[in-house]
């Protein structure tokens, strides 16, 4: 646990300029496709070259072997500052001139939200905006920023970074841009939502046991609402999450927890009414923050093809900041914004993407403004150490070993 610790300071604590600007792709190295080609046939390695790898590879094994589909970056191919895919918007949409998308979803998919704690909302977004998130994906993960480090190198997943809209021109128009808000604004009944804190996640190798999200950004659980978007089909006998139906009402397991014990007392009538969601590319997946859930990776942790899914925790409107220094949670919150507890969440660094963004708070990210200090990354994950030293951190350390297990 300390050595994790470690990793993840001296990891964080880089300089800021990590997030300057940088003209066109004068920070980005000479891609380097990370994909074992010996693990696809000639057919799939000529499509992948030809479309940015855009497409979904079921990788079928030449040699008998199981390898993995994305290697892990080296040291030295990682990148800093401003990253632009330059990918079009689908549907003809142009940037500072369209309107957001819109997607309605029904009342009995809103009801079924508060009741289970959980909801599938099948086919959100289409093959053009599939394909986008596709090669949005492909791009980073060829080109992994620094911010996915710490999280790659602790082999929980084959590539996750935080807050990528921050560095990714084309995450942050799939925000502004698409259906997400407005679909989210729906499931929250509110008329505003911003982005809380968010994660691309390539294939997390041997999964997370039962657990709930307190990686949800500066606001409670009854702020915030979780979300995933999927890429791909999920593989036939793992991948799939299973959440505890109507577990978001529980009062027995800790707000700060990560880690649950479903055999706790107090989780009796949930325990054994488990949803299994087997997501399909475009699907869209809403929950409240206190849901318990888990997924199940491959029992070797190999994933022979892939599961891409844009997921994390938007907020409501109304939220206020709260510093979550000395908690799990303060990962979730690392940047040089300035608030305090009690502040009413407006800022750059959790932009409104509901009713529509806002060209502000977008120029400042696009210069660059919008990123993490040495000094507040110390001070909050400094923080943290100390109550690790006193056990607070048992249950956010037991959910990163899961992959253990």
């Amino acid at each position: 646990m300390v050595a994790l610790l470690s990793v993840l300071i001296i990891t964080l604590a880089f300089e800021s300029h990590a997030f300057a600007p940088s003209p066109g792709f004068a920070n980005v190295r000479t891609p380097v496709t990370r994909i074992l080609q010996s693990t696809l046939t000639e057919q799939d390695v000529s499509s992948r070259q030809s479309t940015a790898s855009s497409s979904p590879v079921s990788a079928p094994v030449l040699t008998g072997q199981r390898k993995k589909v994305v290697t892990e970056p080296a040291l030295w191919e990682y990148n800093f500052g401003l990253q632009d895919p330059q990918i079009p918007l689908p549907h003809g949409l142009v940037p500072d001139l369209s309107l957001p998308e819109t997607y309605a979803i029904t009342q009995d998919q809103i009801q079924t939200l508060e009741e289970d704690g959980v909801v599938l909302l099948k086919g959100v977004f289409d093959p053009e905006w599939v394909d986008y998130l596709r090669k949005a994906t492909a791009f980073q993960v060829n080109n992994p920023h620094f911010w996915a480090f710490a999280g790659t190198a602790s082999k929980l997943y084959d590539y996750i970074q935080r807050n990528v809209w921050q560095t990714n021109k084309a995450f942050a128009n799939f925000y502004y841009y698409s259906a997400v808000g407005d679909v989210l604004r729906q499931c929250g009944a509110t008329e505003e939502i911003r982005v809380s804190t968010d994660l691309l996640m390539v294939n997390p190798n041997k999964g997370f046991k039962w657990h709930q999200d307190n990686q949800n950004g500066p606001i409670t659980p009854e702020e915030g609402i979780r979300f995933w978007i999927t890429m791909d089909e999920t593989p036939r006998d793992y991948g799939a999450p299973v959440y505890l139906k109507g577990s978001h009402r529980n009062d027995c397991v800790d707000p700060s927890a990560v880690f649950v014990d479903i055999n706790q007392k107090g989780l009796e009538e949930y325990r054994d009414d488990q949803l299994t969601f087997r997501t399909q590319p475009g699907d869209m997946l809403v929950w409240h923050p206190k849901t318990i859930h888990k997924i199940d990776g491959p029992a070797d942790g190999i994933w022979t093809s892939y599961r891409r899914v844009l997921g994390g925790t938007v907020a409501k409107g109304g939220s206020r900041y709260h510093d979550k220094r000395g908690t799990g949670g303060v990962l979730s919150d690392l940047g040089r914004h300035g608030m305090v507890d009690g502040d009413e969440l407006k800022s750059p660094f959790f932009p409104i993407i509901y009713p529509r963004f806002n060209k502000y708070e977008a120029a400042q990210r696009d210069a660059g403004k919008v990123g993490r200090s040495a000094a507040d990354i110390v001070s909050k994950v400094g923080g943290m150490a100390t109550a690790a030293s006193g056990e607070k951190f048992r249950s956010f350390f037991q959910v990163l070993g899961s992959r253990e297990s």
